[in-house]
C-alpha cells in the first residue's frame, strides 16, 4: 500500500504528471465511447440498442467498483491504475483487430464496452484514493479544481473529435486512439513516485474487506450524510442532465443546433466553474459550499422549467454547469480529509456505486414520466426537492459543527 509523504516534497511534479496521465487516458476513452455510441446510433436508429449500449458501459463498473475499492486499499494504487489502463487498451485493441478481420457485429461492441467498464470499476477508486498521497491536504481543492477544468475542456472536445474521426477515418481507426492514449498514460504514470503506506489492519478475505469498508462508511456520520446527499442529488439532477434535450425538442424546436447548444453551454459552465475552483484554492466550509450549490441548482432547474425563451434557458443551463465543479471538488476533498488512508479506496468505491447507479435508476422513473407529464414540470418539482436537499445537508452540517464546538468548549472548561 501507499501513503502520504511526510514532507510532500516535489508534490507539484507528481500532481502534474498524474493529472497529465489521467486526462490523456480520459480523453482517449471519451472519444472512443462517443464513437461507439454514435456508430450504434447510425447503424440501428434503435432506442433499444441505445439502452443496451448505455447499460453495458455503466452497469459493470457499478458492480465491480466495490471490489476495486478493496484492491485499492490492499495493493499499489499506482500499479492498479496502470494495469487498468493496460486492460482497457488491450480490450480496445482486440476490438479493432476483430473489426479489421471482418467480425464487426454490434454485439461485440456491447461486450467490449462492458469489459472497458470493468476496467473503469477497478481504476476509479484507486484514482480517488491516490490524490492525498500525491498532494498536501491544503492543496487538494486547488488540484481537484484544476482536474475538473481540464476534464471539462476534454469533455467539450471529445464529441467533435469523435465525430471528426468517425467521419474521416472510420470506427476501426478511432479505436486506436484509445490504445495510444492509454499507453501514453501508462508511461507517464510510471514516472510518478508514490511512497508506501502502512495498513493498520491485517488483510482479510475480500468479502470481509468489503464488509469492513461498508461498515466504516455507514457508521461514520459525516460519510453517511455525504452518501445520502450524493444519492438524492444525483437522482434529482437527472431530469435536467438527461431530459433537457427532450424539452428543447418539444418546446423550442428540433433543430440540431439547439440540441448542440444545450450540451455545449453546460460544459462551458462546468469549465468556468473548474477555473474558479482552481483559482480559489480552498473551501473552508465544504459542507456549506455543497449546500449552497445544491440550493442554487434547485432554483436554476426550477427557472429552466418555466423559461419562456430558448436563450434564457441556455443561460440558466450554463450557470447550472458552473456549480458542478464546486460540488464534486468540495465533496471529494471532504471525503479525502475525513477518511483513514487505508480504507479510502473502499469509501470511494461506495461513492462511485451511488453516483453511477443513481442516474440509471432515476431515468427509469423520470423517463416514463416525461411521456405522461411535461419535462418542464419535472424540472420544477426536481428543482424544489433538490433545493430542500441542500437546505437539509447544510442544516445537518451546521448542527454537527455546533455540537463539535460545544464538546471542545466543554473539554477546555474541564481542563481549567
Amino acid at each position: 500500500m501507499e501513503t502520504n509523504l511526510p514532507q510532500m516534497s516535489g508534490w507539484k511534479k507528481r500532481a502534474g504528471l498524474f493529472l497529465t496521465s489521467q486526462n490523456i487516458s480520459l480523453f482517449g476513452s471519451s472519444v472512443v465511447a462517443f464513437a461507439i455510441i454514435w456508430h450504434i446510433t447510425l447503424t440501428t436508429s434503435s432506442g433499444v440498442w441505445m439502452m443496451l449500449a448505455t447499460l453495458s458501459s455503466m452497469v459493470p463498473q457499478v458492480v465491480v467498483s466495490l471490489f476495486g475499492g478493496v484492491l485499492a486499499d490492499r495493493y499499489s494504487r499506482k500499479v492498479l491504475i496502470m494495469l487498468s489502463d493496460g486492460f482497457i487498451a488491450l480490450s480496445t485493441l482486440g476490438l479493432a483487430i476483430a473489426f479489421l478481420l471482418g467480425f464487426n457485429k454490434l454485439e461485440l461492441l456491447l461486450i467490449i464496452s462492458a469489459v472497458r467498464s470493468i476496467g473503469g470499476g477497478i481504476q476509479s477508486p484507486a484514482v480517488g484514493a491516490i490524490f492525498p498521497q500525491l498532494v498536501p491536504q491544503d492543496k487538494l481543492t486547488k488540484v481537484q479544481g484544476i482536474n475538473q477544468t481540464i476534464g471539462s475542456v476534454l469533455m467539450l472536445l471529445s464529441p467533435p473529435v469523435a465525430g471528426m474521426l468517425l467521419g474521416s477515418i472510420g470506427i476501426v481507426a478511432t479505436f486506436f486512439v484509445d490504445v495510444i492514449t492509454a499507453l501514453l498514460a501508462i508511461v507517464v504514470t510510471s514516472f510518478i513516485r508514490v511512497e508506501k503506506v502502512v495498513r493498520t489492519d491485517a488483510f482479510d478475505s475480500v468479502w470481509k474487506d468489503m464488509k469492513a469498508g461498508l461498515h466504516y462508511t455507514l457508521r461514520n456520520p459525516q460519510l453517511r450524510r455525504i452518501i445520502i446527499c450524493f444519492s438524492l442529488s444525483f437522482f434529482l439532477i437527472t431530469p435536467a442532465a438527461v431530459l433537457s434535450p427532450l424539452m428543447v425538442n418539444r418546446t423550442f424546436g428540433p433543430e440540431v443546433w439547439r440540441l448542440t447548444a444545450n450540451e455545449v453551454v453546460w460544459t462551458i459552465g462546468s469549465l468556468v466553474g473548474g477555473v474558479f475552483v482552481s483559482l480559489k484554492g480552498e473551501f473552508k466550509d465544504k459542507v456549506l459550499t455543497v449546500a449552497v450549490s445544491l440550493v442554487a441548482f434547485g432554483i436554476l432547474f426550477g427557472l429552466m422549467g418555466i423559461a419562456w425563451n430558448f436563450f434564457v434557458f441556455l443561460l440558466l443551463m450554463g450557470i447550472s454547469g458552473f456549480f458542478i465543479p464546486a460540488i464534486t471538488t468540495a465533496q471529494t476533498v471532504h471525503i479525502q480529509e475525513i477518511t483513514e488512508p487505508d480504507v479510502l479506496g473502499r469509501v470511494f468505491s461506495i461513492v462511485q456505486i451511488i453516483t453511477a447507479s443513481a442516474m440509471p435508476v432515476a431515468i427509469l422513473v423520470f423517463g416514463p414520466l416525461a411521456d405522461v407529464v411535461s419535462v418542464e414540470l419535472l424540472l420544477v418539482v426536481s428543482g424544489i426537492l433538490l433545493a430542500l436537499v441542500g437546505v437539509w445537508y447544510g442544516w445537518l452540517g451546521k448542527k454537527e459543527s455546533g455540537s463539535s464546538q460545544q464538546i471542545a468548549q466543554s473539554a477546555e472548561g474541564e481542563a481549567l
